[in-house]
Formats: structure tokens, sequence, C-alpha cells
């Protein structure tokens, strides 16, 4: 019985990938608005679950800040400004 070995030659190439950057919303804490308030922006404006925004509105409660959506730029922009608009404090980093 003889066992044949075969080389194989792989040519490497250098395959250049742009990365998308993700972004994402930062809401920050305030002393004016009340936990309903935030977690309802959250469920109307970046589309959370209602459980999923009170658990967002308890780390910002507590943490001071959360990032409550994350995605491109051009999608969360509008979805900053509604937040702005409704008096939370909120910036895309």
């Amino acid at each position: 019985m003889s066992i044949k070995y075969s080389t194989q030659t792989q040519e490497e190439t250098e395959v250049l990938v742009e990365e998308a950057v993700s972004q994402k919303i930062v809401l920050f804490n305030d002393e004016v608005n009340t936990f309903d308030f935030v977690i309802d922006a959250l469920v109307k404006v970046c589309g959370h679950e209602p459980i999923q925004a009170e658990q967002c509105t308890i780390l910002v409660h507590f943490k001071g800040k959360c990032a409550v959506k994350e995605g491109d730029y051009d999608d969360l922009e509008p979805m900053c400004t509604a937040l702005l608009d409704r008096g939370l404090t909120a910036e895309i980093q």
C-alpha cells in the first residue's frame, strides 16, 4: 500500500474590508423626567420593548448614563433629536 501526499499552494490575497463604525445614542440622567416618561420615550422613539426601556431607565438612573440604541448615524440622528425634543439629555457617540 502506498500513500500519496499532495502539496497545495495557496495564494494569499489581501482584502481590505471597510468596517462599519457603529455609533450609539447615550441617554444621560436628569432630575426632571420621571421613570414612566423616559420608558415611554424609549418605547416610542427607539422601538424598545417596555422591559428593555425599563432596564435602560434604571441603568441611567443609577449609573448616570446608558447606551440605548446602536447603529448608523443616519438612523440614530432622528431618534436622538426626538429624545432631545422630549426634554431628555442624549447624544450620539
